[in-house]
């Protein structure tokens, strides 16, 4: 129950060209503290509710626990869930023997793509495609909950 994650920047599109899998994601924090982070999400036709503890020293592992739920009690969830709501396109493209989700952002995280890697350790080594950018999984303001709080396209008025 323990997620090994990577995050970075996406510096292109190419990606899309490469992706197996695309889904529309929409997400709510009933919880966004670090401590427990507490998140309901509608990925495509299906519903999910994730609890997530603080991350450990430098953000790469952490406390996950997910199941999932019908979509009808997913959407009703959301709607208790605090302000601020996440929405974006899924795309998984696979890269040696890893999967990279990508994510690109919309409504008020228009702008901004991340792709993320789950990993086995916080030092197993995987092949970097073209388009893959600056890490920032030691940067909290990438994390959806602060995104839910903390819209990117705010960013640069701070």
């Amino acid at each position: 129950m323990v997620e090994i994650e990577r995050k970075f920047l996406v510096k292109s599109g190419d990606f899309k060209e490469q992706a197996f899998t695309q889904n529309k994601i929409a997400q709510g924090y009933l919880s966004s503290i670090p401590q427990r982070t507490v998140r309901v999400r509608i990925k495509g036709n299906k519903g999910f509710i994730t609890i997530k503890g603080i991350g450990k020293q430098g953000g790469m592992s952490r406390f996950e626990w997910e199941n999932e739920i019908p979509v009808d009690e997913a959407q009703e969830l959301l709607k208790l869930c605090e302000k601020g709501k996440i929405e974006k396109t899924r795309f998984e493209i696979k890269s040696g023997k890893h999967i990279f989700e990508v994510d690109e952002f919309y409504g008020e995280n228009e702008g901004l793509v991340m792709a993320e890697i789950e990993l086995e350790s916080e030092t197993e080594t995987f092949e970097k495609p073209d388009w893959l950018g600056e890490e920032v999984t030691n940067d909290p303001r990438y994390y959806n909950a602060y995104l839910s709080k903390n819209p990117f396209k705010d960013w640069e008025k701070q």
